[in-house]
C-alpha cells in the first residue's frame, strides 16, 4: 500500500482542493486542476503539496539569512491569520487595504513610518503635555491614522526580501509592485489567479480559512525552525 502524505490529508480535510467555477479560471492555473465537481474545479493536491514544499525550501533559505517576509492578506477571512503569522515571526504585515506605492515608493513610506515612531515615542514619554488640548487631539488622530495605514510595517527599515500573499488576485497591486522590484512572491492562489506573476505558487482554495491556516503554519514553522539563534550579548 502506498504511503499517504499527511499534508495532503490535512489539505483535503480543509477543502483546499475546491477551486472556482470553470468560467472563472485563469488559463495559467489549468495545469494544477484535474476535474470538476458540483460546478467547481478541483485542484490536484499532490501538486499543491509539492509546490508547498518548494515554498518551504525557499523560506528555509530566507530564514537562514534572517531575511524579511512581508505577509499580505486584506480580505476578511485572511486578516487575523496573516497578522498572527507575521507576529509569530516578528515580521511585517498588511492585513487591510494595500496602500499603493508601499514598495515602489518606499522612501515616502519610510518617512511616514518615521513620523509614526516619532509621535508614538513622544506620547509614550509624556512629551505631549507641552501641547494644547487641541494639538494633542490632532496628534492622537494623526497617530491613529498612520497606525491604521502602516502599523503592520512598523520596524521595517528596508524593502522586504519576499512577500507572502493570500489571494494574489485581490492583492494584485502588491504583487505588481513586487514584480516591478523583482521581490519574490509566495502566494496561496485560487484558480482565478495569474500564476505567471508568482514565483512560488501554492495552488489551493484561498477563500478557505482552514487552508490558509495550514499553509501559514507550515511556512511559519519552517522559518522559526531555521532562523539562526541570536548571538549572545556580553555584559
Amino acid at each position: 500500500m502506498a504511503e499517504t502524505n499527511p499534508i495532503i490529508d490535512k489539505l483535503f480535510a480543509a477543502g483546499a482542493h475546491f477551486g472556482y467555477a470553470p468560467s472563472r479560471r485563469h488559463p495559467s492555473t489549468s495545469p494544477y486542476l484535474f476535474g470538476v465537481k458540483g460546478g467547481v474545479e478541483l485542484f490536484d493536491l499532490e501538486q499543491t503539496a509539492h509546490l508547498l514544499e518548494e515554498a518551504r525550501t525557499f523560506v528555509k533559505a530566507l530564514a537562514a539569512e534572517r531575511k524579511t517576509i512581508l505577509f499580505i492578506g486584506g480580505k476578511a477571512e485572511a486578516r487575523e491569520r496573516i497578522t498572527r503569522a507575521a507576529l509569530r515571526l516578528a515580521q511585517p504585515y498588511v492585513a487591510g487595504r494595500w496602500i499603493g506605492g508601499s514598495l515602489t515608493n518606499w522612501g515616502e513610506i519610510k518617512k511616514r513610518l518615521g513620523r509614526l515612531e516619532e509621535l508614538s515615542t513622544m506620547r509614550e514619554k509624556g512629551e505631549l503635555a507641552k501641547f494644547t488640548k487641541l494639538e494633542r487631539l490632532l496628534i492622537d488622530r494623526e497617530i491613529a491614522d498612520l497606525d491604521l495605514m502602516f502599523g503592520g510595517l512598523r520596524g521595517l527599515t528596508k524593502l522586504p526580501d519576499a512577500l507572502f500573499v493570500a489571494d494574489p488576485r485581490k492583492e494584485s497591486g502588491a504583487v505588481a509592485e513586487a514584480n516591478q522590484l523583482k521581490i519574490p512572491v509566495i502566494a496561496l492562489m485560487n484558480s482565478d489567479c495569474d500564476r505567471s506573476k508568482i514565483q512560488y505558487p501554492i495552488p489551493a482554495n484561498d477563500a478557505s480559512r482552514e487552508t490558509l491556516s495550514i499553509v501559514l503554519d507550515e511556512l511559519t514553522k519552517t522559518y522559526a525552525d531555521h532562523v539562526p539563534a541570536a548571538p549572545a550579548t556580553t555584559a
